[in-house]
């Protein structure tokens, strides 16, 4: 089973960063290849992406949020998936934001891919687009700031 682990800095305080992460929906504005998230409950959401030319629709539930600490989830349906994405206060106005991807390859695109570090990469590129996002905002578009356990 392939995992990615990137990490970025962003110039935004803890919270803000956090705030932002939580707001599912805005997902497409700074990660490639997803098309839409939908959130169903506050413990589910559902995807439609396309990567390599390939539509992919799941269900994905969150398994824990603390807020300005942690996201977890996992796939419920679909591609085999989960991950978690933590947040380090640097320093008042810097936050590293730490992404654990692990994923079941399907596709011999998907194995390929894995093999060569595309994801690691794909994954690196969209940190740098949510930094991008959230530094030039200044300012989160939503917060939930609710608990799962």
């Amino acid at each position: 089973m392939p995992t990615v682990e990137q990490s970025i800095d962003v110039n935004v305080p803890v919270a803000t960063a956090y705030n932002q992460w939580t707001q599912f929906e805005t997902f497409p504005e700074f990660m490639s290849g997803v098309e839409e998230v939908h959130q169903l409950t506050d413990e589910m959401t559902h995807w439609r992406t396309t990567v390599g030319g390939v539509e992919r629709e799941f269900d994905a539930a969150i398994t824990e949020q603390i807020p300005e600490e942690r996201v977890a989830w996992r796939s419920v349906d679909g591609k085999t998936h989960g991950g978690v994405v933590t947040f380090h206060r640097l320093s008042p106005d810097t936050t590293r934001v730490m992404v654990q991807i692990d994923w079941e390859t399907e596709s011999l695109t998907e194995k390929a891919g894995a093999l060569v570090g595309a994801d690691d990469m794909q994954v690196k590129r969209d940190l740098g687009r949510f930094k991008e996002f959230i530094e030039s905002r200044g300012t989160e578009t939503g917060a939930w700031r609710g608990e799962v356990h």
